[in-house]
């Protein structure tokens, strides 16, 4: 909405923080004396639901389920103000989403462009789906790297996603050796521009940053690194899809535990995290889902 006569609209890093000018003053000041966004300065300005999302990566057994029982029993006593998400092995979509309850949404870590097909061992964003998956992670460094994927075939795999109704949550990061020589923004640009796919009016993704070093490394971006990086990706989303740029989540991966998820949760444009290792355990899982809603 535009703001009223005598209103002036405010905007930080691309988005409108305020329709009218005390307000836009007050959020700035907060900022200012802060020096970050505070968890109330996120929530009055950017109005993105928090998503808290885990990657088991090829872990996990039947046994295994025993640990989303207890995510399911914890949410219950936290208040609904934030997504989780658990993207486990493809073995386990359809039990897991059998006992995920209202507050647990299930993903998947893969898929493949086609919709059906010979592509043994290969499984369709469709398949996932039906499985129960609404979510399905694309373009992660591991599959980049391990599985040969460049960032046409993420675009495709994003474009499949959307086809069959699941959101993607597509991924990127820098090398140490990219960091080291000033690179990070301009590698992050270039591969989302490669790699994102075109919405439709009703369509939505996810992306996640993830700095290839700091994937189960224990190292992690200062917060002056990560909201610089995350400010880079908004202006981008901007760019590519107007206002429902400032809409889209933006999810911080790369060794996000509960002992600094607090500070991390809290950065400007940082709306989530991507967890490897810490989502495997309940209680650590859990411990990331109570600083995003604390």
């Amino acid at each position: 909405m535009p703001p009223a006569a005598g209103e002036r609209s405010i905007f930080r890093n691309g988005v409108n923080i305020g329709q009218t000018f005390p307000f836009g003053i007050a959020c700035l000041f907060q900022h200012s004396l802060l020096g970050e966004r505070t968890n109330l300065f996120k929530m009055v300005t950017g109005m993105v639901r928090t998503l808290i999302a885990g990657n088991w990566k090829m872990n996990g057994l039947k046994s295994s389920l025993m640990e989303v029982d207890k995510v399911v029993e914890k949410l219950a006593g936290f208040p609904d103000a934030a997504d989780c998400l658990i993207c486990p092995p493809s073995t386990l979509i359809v039990p897991m989403a059998e006992r995920s309850g209202d507050r647990l949404q299930v993903g998947a870590q893969a898929c493949h462009p086609e919709a059906f097909g010979a592509f043994t061992g290969d499984l369709s964003a469709e398949q996932l789906r039906d499985a129960g998956a609404e979510y399905v992670i694309v373009g992660h460094s591991e599959r980049r790297s391990e599985h040969g994927e460049r960032s046409a075939y993420v675009q495709e795999q994003a474009h499949a996603c959307l086809r069959a109704g699941v959101v993607p949550i597509v991924c990127v990061g820098e090398s140490f050796a990219q960091k080291q020589r000033g690179e990070t923004n301009d590698t992050v640009v270039r591969i989302l521009r490669k790699s994102l796919p075109t919405l439709g009016s009703s369509d939505s993704l996810v992306v996640a940053y993830e700095p290839l070093w700091a994937i189960g490394t224990g190292l992690v971006p200062s917060e002056a690194e990560i909201r610089e990086v995350h400010g880079v990706i908004r202006n981008l989303l901007i760019e590519l899809y107007q206002d429902r740029g400032s809409e889209l989540r933006i999810l911080y991966g790369g060794s996000l535990k509960p002992a600094n998820a607090v500070e991390i949760l809290a950065i400007e444009n940082v709306n989530g995290g991507l967890i490897g290792g810490a989502s495997l355990k309940a209680d650590d899982f859990m411990a990331i889902y109570e600083a995003a809603v604390a």
